[in-house]
């Protein structure tokens, strides 16, 4: 975006400077963090309910919840607990307090949010292509506002900063690790299912979150 030509200006002319970044505030921060990490959370929940697994540390937590019942939540928030180091001196003390607060309330909605929502019958491809959906457009929010769900979107984000690598492109070859990880728990039709919703999550963040393209903060 430019600045228009002033009322005085020669007819024709346009000045080329850009606008500024707006800084978000307190408020457009908060309500970011709400906004993302609940689309995130209940993306996850369909997820859940039809048997599938993602990518990232939120896959780690799945690996571990289907293979020994710990609860979801808690699993989301201790594995992400080593990543804050990096959050930290990469990408500033900022960063890593809006990461703390969006993975303590994904934790908490992932666990709360089942008793809020009761699904009766669910289309498992419709679970994957909704789920996959939500779960891109969450983190778009969060990560337009500086802020992540910790782990490898950590990561993934301070390479894109630095090295201009696509953040979508990035996690998606990490997603296929977890996705093969889990195969002892989930049955192929859920594989198959968890690597459309999770191409759907990273295809969002590849097409709508590109280097440059965002600069608010």
């Amino acid at each position: 975006m430019t600045i228009p030509p002033s009322p005085a200006a020669a007819p024709g002319a346009c000045a080329d400077v850009p606008f500024p970044p707006d800084r978000h505030t307190w408020f457009d921060d908060a309500q970011a963090l709400l906004t993302g990490t609940l689309l995130v959370a209940l993306g996850l929940v369909l997820f859940r309910h039809a048997g599938f697994v993602t990518g990232g540390t939120v896959g780690l937590a799945f690996v571990l919840h289907y293979a020994s019942g710990w609860p979801f939540g808690a699993l989301v928030f201790a594995i992400n607990l080593p990543f804050y180091a990096l959050a930290w001196v990469r990408m500033g003390r900022a960063f890593t307090l809006k990461t703390v607060l969006a993975v303590g309330l994904l934790a908490a909605f992932t666990e709360v949010m089942p008793r809020w929502i009761v699904i009766g019958a669910l289309n498992p491809w419709f679970a994957a292509v909704a789920g996959g959906l939500l779960i891109g457009v969450g983190f778009i929010i969060l990560f337009r506002h500086r802020a992540s769900l910790g782990g490898f979107n950590t990561l993934v984000l301070w390479l894109q900063e630095r090295y201009g690598w696509r953040a979508g492109v990035v996690q998606l070859a990490i997603d296929a690790a977890i996705l093969l990880a889990a195969i002892p728990w989930v049955g192929p039709l859920q594989l198959l299912l968890s690597v459309l919703g999770a191409a759907l999550m990273n295809l969002t963040l590849a097409i709508n979150h590109k280097p440059g393209r965002y600069v608010a903060y």
